[in-house]
């Protein structure tokens, strides 16, 4: 993914909002709260700075723990 100015384009963005998804069903019922999906959507978007490299190692992991995964 590339990033322009900080703005991303509506396939990048249908993207990290997957992965937002399924990092929050991946949690328990109970933590599930408004801090945990904050701090969810920021760590993405961090990684998502940081480069392909880490969003790509963090999305790995999300399926890893998915109860679908």
């Amino acid at each position: 993914m590339e990033q322009c100015s900080g703005v991303f384009d509506p396939e990048e963005l249908s993207v990290l909002g997957s992965l937002y998804d399924s990092a929050v069903a991946a949690l328990p019922p109970s933590m599930r709260n408004p801090e945990n999906r904050t701090a969810i959507a920021k760590l993405i978007l961090e990684r998502t700075a940081a480069g392909e490299a880490q969003l790509a190692c963090l999305t790995n992991f999300l399926i890893t723990i998915s109860p679908q995964g």
